[in-house]
């Protein structure tokens, strides 16, 4: 029997409810959005997680479930409340110039929660994994440009294709190039000096990884363990938080 009621993925899952409610409330959002269904099928996920949470059963068990899929259409339904598929663009062109920044923050901590709902099946389908490593996506990404930070000379903000999409992230290793193969692991979004950023490059000894092998958009291969020691530190800051 699998304690699921410790398992991180799921308590991730909950918790990142929590930060879009949270998002929400305080969001300024212009434009066309229906907050009052975004909110009620974000708070209408609660059972379902907390259902899973305490099923004690084999997380794979756990994909094909009724619960899985009421997650999913639930999430797709928040979309839809927000603007459809192309919902953070519309949101951030209609940005006044002054909100820009909060909003960038709002649409990617929204991004993240939606991330972690709708591939939850995927982790879950990993197996019985008791790290706080598992409870997020973590994707081989190809820096596709790297540009100084403009409010701090010791970062670096990149452009990074992990795949389905591109994603921003910070770092401190100036040594990142256009062109690297990266470990990215999609946390939950940071603020650094006026810069959100959506993920954090894996490294170890000498700064990032820069040569990882893989698909873009797959789980990276060969990576060491030493690697995953700041993932699961903020993994657990989260749930902590």
């Amino acid at each position: 029997m699998w304690d699921t009621s410790k398992d991180y993925r799921l308590s991730v899952a909950e918790k990142s409810v929590e930060l879009f409610l949270k998002t929400v409330e305080g969001a300024r959002f212009k434009g066309k959005w229906d907050k009052k269904k975004a909110v009620q099928l974000a708070k209408e996920m609660v059972p379902e997680i907390q259902a899973m949470r305490y099923s004690y059963v084999d997380p794979r068990d756990l994909v094909g479930t009724p619960q899985m899929k009421a997650l999913k259409e639930k999430a797709n339904g928040i979309v839809e409340a927000l603007g459809g598929e192309d919902w953070y663009h519309k949101l951030l062109s209609l940005a006044d110039k002054s909100e820009r920044g909060k909003v960038e923050e709002a649409v990617a901590k929204i991004k993240f929660f939606l991330n972690t709902i709708l591939n939850l099946d995927k982790r879950l389908a990993l197996g019985k994994i008791n790290d706080p490593v598992i409870a997020v996506d973590i994707k081989v990404g190809e820096v596709m440009s790297v540009a100084k930070h403009p409010n701090a000379d010791r970062l670096l903000v990149t452009n990074v294709n992990i795949g389905d999409r591109a994603i921003t992230v910070v770092t401190n290793d100036l040594t990142v190039k256009e062109g690297n193969r990266v470990a990215v692991a999609l946390l939950p979004p940071a603020n650094f000096r006026g810069i959100v950023s959506e993920g954090m490059f894996l490294g170890a000894g000498e700064g990032v990884l820069k040569d990882v092998n893989g698909e873009v958009g797959g789980l990276p291969k060969g990576v060491p363990l030493e690697a995953f020691v700041e993932t699961r530190n903020l993994v657990e800051a989260f749930l902590k938080g």
